[in-house]
């Protein structure tokens, strides 16, 4: 079918929506441009190919779905998927659609899970610690978990998060810490502006 100038344009621009996704997300991610008026050679652009796909291969049952239905969700994101090898995926796929309300094209990506299991055990690992071996040690100043569960509980009394509370809130808080005889503890300007992000010239302000 001969395709409108609308829908040629909708495509050319899609074709930079993927070009400009696949950069940012590689080498993770898939992204693949559909073109669903010519379903036996949809694909038109792929970028960090993880299918094993290519340019003019057919469209997916999804696919297919989407270009018979102007019903068809729009946007299914983070569904499970499988690549030709077996390997696990999940993917999202967005419909375009041109101002008559039909389906042009959909703009997929299918992220790889084996790198990211893989990682996850490897960094599982890595953090693991041998509580059977009967020792306990922190290397943080003596008083530093009670000051950062104060502060956790008075952001919490005002609904708001550490980091975002404002200077009279941090005046404030400063108030109850030294009343609670946590201002005297070692280092507290320094474990006070690393949990609000500030500067401990801040935080000394903020105790005046």
């Amino acid at each position: 079918m001969e395709k409108t100038p609308e829908q040629h344009n909708l495509l050319a621009q899609m074709r930079q929506v993927a070009d400009g996704l696949g950069q940012t997300l590689a080498p993770f991610c898939e992204v693949v441009l559909h073109d669903l008026l010519d379903p036996a050679h949809a694909i038109v652009a792929i970028h960090n190919n993880l299918s094993g796909r290519g340019v003019g291969a057919p469209a997916t049952a999804l696919g297919l779905a989407r270009a018979a239905d102007p019903d068809f969700a729009q946007v299914i994101a983070n569904y499970a998927n499988t690549f030709a090898d077996g390997r696990p995926a999940k993917s999202t796929s967005v419909g375009i659609k041109d101002s008559e309300g039909r389906y042009i094209a959909a703009l997929c990506l299918n992220v790889d899970l084996t790198v990211f299991r893989s990682l996850n055990s490897l960094l599982t690992q890595f953090g693991s610690v041998d509580s059977a071996a009967g020792v306990s040690e922190t290397l943080e100043p003596a008083g530093a978990d009670a000051i950062r569960a104060r502060i956790d509980r008075f952001a919490a009394r005002l609904a708001t998060t550490p980091r975002a509370l404002k200077a009279d809130e941090r005046k404030a808080l400063m108030r109850e810490l030294k009343e609670a005889g946590l201002g005297d503890v070692r280092r507290a300007m320094e474990i006070v502006a690393a949990y609000l992000n500030v500067s401990r010239a801040t935080v000394y302000n903020d105790a005046r």
